[in-house]
């Protein structure tokens, strides 16, 4: 399945690669990915949500198709400003949407975030004002603590992990993303998620995301939550390995008037495990709003 962000924006952190499907004129849904992924997990659920709604895809900066540079702040701190600028220059924030012509404000999105992207997502909108119609937030990087064993290895060690010959290399960085699924990811699939991170570019950007991914970055936000006055959904795979289910039930006890959402049978990737349920439950959630 081809996947092709076709669009630029020059951020405060680097160049940003995204890409529009469905009608521009329909309720907008921005879709966000966590690490080390990239906008590719969104694939199939953007182009479901596309027969009714105007979906909105990026890689952030540092990841998949966007900028990867030495210097790079992909911070989760960085990212939420990204956002706030992705969404300005949409025309999702209150003005009018970029060669429209027009004066009159755009809605507010509906926001879709998973892994760190709901970090991402929650800072946007407690810290920035990003005003968003509703949230979902799937197995999201919320509450403390988080980042497996292996990801605070690499994050602590990350020079010389760098080091690694490059097959060497590779070969950790695939079974590394290959753990976030529960049933296990077609090989095309999984190549497809390594790939950014193979080269002379990719490979010091992976460990650069890492390093750079401090908790301190949720503990900011993690005590605003009973702030959040807009509809949420939290969605979680049932057999996830990298941030447990226990998490899920956590998050939305925090969030008043939270939704909970388990997906059985998938892992941390739910987008690849389970998409048609996870559709299901997008889809139902977002008609709600709509009603």
């Amino acid at each position: 399945m081809t996947w092709d962000l076709d669009r630029t924006f020059h951020s405060s952190s680097g160049a940003v690669r995204w890409a529009e499907l469905g009608d521009p004129d329909a309720p907008p849904v921005v879709l966000l990915h966590g690490t080390p992924f990239s906008s590719y997990v969104w694939r199939g659920v953007a182009r479901a949500l596309a027969d009714r709604y105007r979906v909105l895809v990026w890689d952030m900066p540092g990841y998949g198709a966007s900028e990867q540079r030495a210097g790079q702040d992909v911070s989760l701190a960085a990212q939420a400003a990204v956002f706030t600028e992705l969404l300005t220059h949409w025309g999702l924030a209150g003005g009018e949407r970029d060669g429209a012509g027009s004066a009159a404000p755009s809605p507010a999105p509906y926001v879709v975030a998973h892994d760190f992207g709901g970090c991402v997502a929650l800072r946007a909108h407690l810290l920035h004002g990003a005003a968003y119609r509703a949230l979902a937030l799937v197995d999201a990087v919320a509450l403390a603590p988080w980042g497996t064993p292996t990801y605070r290895l690499l994050g602590e060690n990350a020079a010389v992990f760098e080091q690694l010959p490059p097959a060497l290399h590779r070969a950790m960085v695939r079974e590394y993303v290959a753990s976030a699924s529960a049933p296990g990811l077609r090989p095309d699939v999984l190549d497809r998620l390594v790939a950014p991170w193979c080269g002379a570019a990719g490979q010091p950007a992976f460990y650069r995301q890492i390093a750079q991914n401090d908790q301190r970055f949720t503990d900011e936000i993690q005590g605003r939550y009973g702030e959040l006055r807009l509809p949420v959904l939290v969605c979680w795979g049932a057999d996830d390995a990298w941030i447990p289910v226990a998490k899920g039930h956590e998050l939305a006890a925090l969030v008043p008037g939270a939704r909970l959402r388990l997906i059985e049978g998938a892992g941390h990737l739910v987008q690849e495990d389970a998409p048609a349920e996870l559709t299901a439950a997008l889809t139902g959630f977002l008609r709600d709003q709509d009603a």
